[in-house]
C-alpha cells in the first residue's frame, strides 16, 4: 500500500462499514506457519544508509517460508508511525514489528505495546527499561563501534597525509563512541595521524555533509568517515575530491569506485531472521539483543581501491580479535582534554560504552 492509503485506511471503508472503531477490532495472531512481519522506515528504502540497512534485513526475512513482509518508508516520527503500526496490525495481521527509527520508541512504540498485548514490538536501540515499559516491547542493537574501530585501522594504514577527518551527526554517545572507535583503530596502527571532526547537528543535513567534506578535504584529510544516517552525499563528495572514504550503516562502495577503504555494516537481518524462527516456534522473543562481529551483527563492507594491502590485513586480523572477544578500548583511556576517563581496558560489551560523553586522544574538535 502506500503511505497514505496504509495510514488512512483504518479510518475508512475497510472500518469503516463494520461499524467499529480500528481499537475495537480484536488482534487475532497468525499461525506459526503464516507470520506477518511489519518494517517501517523513517526515509526511503534506498537511501544507501540506515533505511537502506533494515531494508536489507528485511530481504532476508523474505527468504523464510511462511513469513511475510510489509514495510513502509517516510514515515515520520510524529502520530503518522501510530497509524501505521495500527494498520499493519488490523489489516496485514501483522504480529511483530520492528519501527526502525529513534523518535518512534516514546511515547509511540510504548503506547502502542499497550494497546496491543499480544503484539511484539522490537527498537533498534537500548530504550526499553524492564522498569517501567512493557514486556512485549523491547531493543536490539549491532555494536557498529566495532566495525568503526576496523574502519579506523584500515584508514590509518591507507592515509598519506596523516589527517583523516569525520564528520558525525550529534554529539550522543552512540555517535561518540563511533568516533572514539574509529580513532583508537587509526591511532594504534598509526600513532601520527590525527581525526579532524565536524558535528552537523542532525542526522540528515546532506547541504551541511556536503559542506564539511569539503572543508575537511580543504584542510588536508585524504580520508572521510563518518556517522550519519545516509553517508551518500559524504562519500560521494569525498570521491569528486580526489579523496577515500570508509563507510556507515550500509554498503557506499558503489559510490566511490574509486577511492573507497571498507565501512562498517549494520546486520539487522541477523536479528530479523532469528526472532522470525523463534516466533514460528511459539517461543519467546528475548527482550534486549545486542552484539558485535561475535555475534554476527555487524560487518565489513569488501575493500575497495582505497585499502592498501597492509591495511587489509591489519584489518582482517583485528576482525578476527573482535570475534574472539578481544577489546580495543586499552587502558588507561584518556579524553583529548587530557582527563583519565578510564585508568583499565574497557572491555567490548561494557556498559559504560552507553554513557560515552566524551572524546578520546587524536580527536580533534569538541562536542560543544
Amino acid at each position: 500500500m502506500t503511505t497514505v492509503s496504509r495510514r488512512t485506511l483504518l479510518k475508512g471503508a475497510a472500518i469503516g462499514a463494520l461499524g467499529l472503531s480500528a481499537s475495537a477490532l480484536p488482534f487475532r495472531a497468525k499461525a506459526a506457519d503464516k507470520l506477518t512481519i511489519g518494517l517501517i522506515y523513517v526515509g526511503p528504502r534506498d537511501d544507501f544508509g540506515w533505511n537502506q540497512a533494515h531494508a536489507v534485513g528485511a530481504q532476508a526475512l523474505k527468504s523464510i517460508p511462511g513469513v511475510t513482509v510489509v514495510e513502509e518508508e517516510n514515515v515520520p516520527e510524529t502520530d503518522a508511525v501510530s497509524k501505521t503500526m495500527e494498520s499493519m496490525i488490523e489489516l496485514d495481521g501483522a504480529s511483530l514489528l520492528f519501527p526502525t527509527s529513534f523518535g518512534y520508541f516514546d511515547p509511540f512504540m510504548i503506547a502502542a505495546a499497550k494497546k496491543y498485548p499480544d503484539v511484539e514490538f522490537r527498537h533498534p536501540t537500548s530504550l526499553w527499561d524492564p522498569k517501567k515499559h512493557p514486556m512485549n516491547l523491547g531493543g536490539y542493537f549491532c555494536y557498529l563501534d566495532q566495525a568503526h574501530y576496523v574502519n579506523g585501522i584500515a584508514a590509518g594504514l591507507s592515509t598519506k597525509s596523516n589527517k583523516i577527518g569525520f564528520i558525525a551527526a550529534k554529539p550522543i554517545a552512540l555517535v561518540l563512541r563511533n568516533v572514539n572507535a574509529f580513532t583508537t583503530g587509526v591511532r594504534k596502527v598509526n600513532p601520527n595521524a590525527e581525526v579532524r571532526l565536524i558535528i552537523t547537528g542532525e542526522w540528515s543535513l546532506p547541504v551541511r555533509e556536503a559542506e564539511a567534506a569539503n572543508a575537511l578535504a580543504d584542510a588536508g584529510c585524504d580520508i572521510i568517515a563518518c556517522h550519519v544516517d545516509s553517508p551518500k552525499v559524504i562519500v560521494e563528495t569525498a570521491e569528486k575530491r580526489g579523496i577515500m572514504s570508509c563507510g556507515h550503516n550500509a554498503d557506499q562502495s558503489s559510490l566511490a569506485p574509486k577511492g573507497f577503504i571498507t565501512g562498517a555494516e549494520l546486520k539487522w537481518g541477523t536479528v530479523y531472521t532469528a526472532y522470525a524462527n523463534l516466533l514460528a516456534k511459539g517461543e519467546k522473543l528475548p527482550n534486549e539483543n545486542y552484539g558485535g562481529y561475535d555475534r554476527d551483527m555487524v560487518a565489513s563492507t569488501a575493500f575497495g581501491p582505497g585499502a592498501t594491502e597492509p591495511a587489509k590485513a591489519a584489518a582482517l586480523a583485528a576482525i578476527a580479535d573482535l570475534k574472539a572477544g578481544k577489546p580495543y578500548f586499552i587502558g588507561p583511556i584518556k579524553s583529548n582534554t587530557g582527563k583519565l576517563i578510564s585508568p583499565t581496558t574497557i572491555e567490548l560489551y561494557d556498559p559504560s560504552l552507553w554513557g560515552t560523553d566524551y572524546l578520546i586522544e587524536g580527536v580533534v574538535g569538541s562536542i560543544t
